[in-house]
C-alpha cells in the first residue's frame, strides 16, 4: 500500500486512528467510554464533522468521518483528546497524555470500500474476543448503523443510506453485510492503509488522489 502524507479531501472519509499511550488503556471505567462519546459528539458538531461508524476500545479508537479540511478535522480530535485527558488525569489520579501521539488517518474510496471499513471498525469487539456479536458491545457505532438504536455521534453516510428505501431495509441491508467474513486481504488493506496515513482503495482511486 503506498504511503501518502495527511490528506483530507472533501466528500472522501477517512478512517481515523487513535490509539492510547504505549498502547495502554486509556478506558477503564463506562464513565470513560460516555464522557469520550459526549465530547466526539459535541467537537464533530463543531467542526461540521461527520462521523459515520466508530468504535473505542479499551487501548484505542477507530473513527469513519467525512469532513472538509484537514484544519477542521484536526480541531475536532485536538478538541475531544484534550478534554479527555484531563478528565482522565483527574479521575485516575495520572499524569500526562493518555494518548500515544496524533492521530492517524486515511482516505477511504466511498465506492466498494466504505462499507467495509465500515464493519472493520464495528467488528474490532469481535476481532479482539471481547464479545461474539458486534451488538454486544456498548461502545461502537453498529447498534445505531444496524438495530436503529439513537445515538447522536452517528451520522449516515449516503452509500449507507442507499442501503433501502427506508430505515428498515437498510438496517436490514446492513446486517446481512456482516453474514459475510472480512478476509484477510481485506483487513490487512484496511491496516496498511491507516496506519500509513495512506489511501485505501482500487489502484485507479489511489492514482488520482493528489499527494502533498
Amino acid at each position: 500500500m503506498p504511503r501518502h502524507s495527511r490528506l483530507v479531501l472533501p466528500a472522501v472519509p477517512l478512517h481515523v486512528i487513535q490509539r492510547g499511550y504505549d498502547r495502554q488503556q486509556c478506558f477503564f471505567i463506562d464513565d470513560d467510554f460516555v464522557v469520550f462519546r459526549q465530547w466526539l459528539h459535541e467537537e464533530a458538531v463543531i467542526a461540521g464533522c461527520d462521523v459515520h461508524a466508530y468504535v473505542l476500545m479499551s487501548n484505542h479508537l477507530h473513527l469513519l468521518v467525512s469532513v472538509d479540511d484537514a484544519e477542521r478535522l484536526a480541531g475536532m480530535m485536538k478538541g475531544v483528546t484534550q478534554k479527555y485527558a484531563q478528565y482522565f488525569n483527574h479521575r485516575h489520579q495520572a499524569t500526562g497524555s493518555p494518548w500515544d501521539g496524533r492521530y492517524k488517518s486515511c482516505l477511504v474510496q466511498t465506492e466498494g470500500y466504505l462499507l467495509t471499513c465500515q464493519r472493520y471498525i464495528e467488528m474490532n469487539p469481535v476481532r479482539a474476543g471481547m464479545v461474539r456479536f458486534p451488538g454486544n458491545y456498548k461502545w461502537s457505532s453498529y447498534r445505531s448503523n444496524a438495530e436503529g438504536r439513537r445515538d447522536g455521534v452517528v451520522t449516515p453516510h449516503s452509500v449507507y443510506m442507499r442501503l433501502g428505501m427506508n430505515d428498515s431495509e437498510r438496517r436490514q441491508a446492513y446486517m446481512r453485510l456482516f453474514q459475510e467474513t472480512l478476509t484477510p486481504m481485506q483487513i490487512a488493506e484496511i491496516r496498511a492503509a491507516a496506519n500509513g496515513n495512506g489511501v485505501l482503495g482500487d489502484k485507479g482511486f489511489i492514482a488520482s488522489t493528489p499527494r502533498t
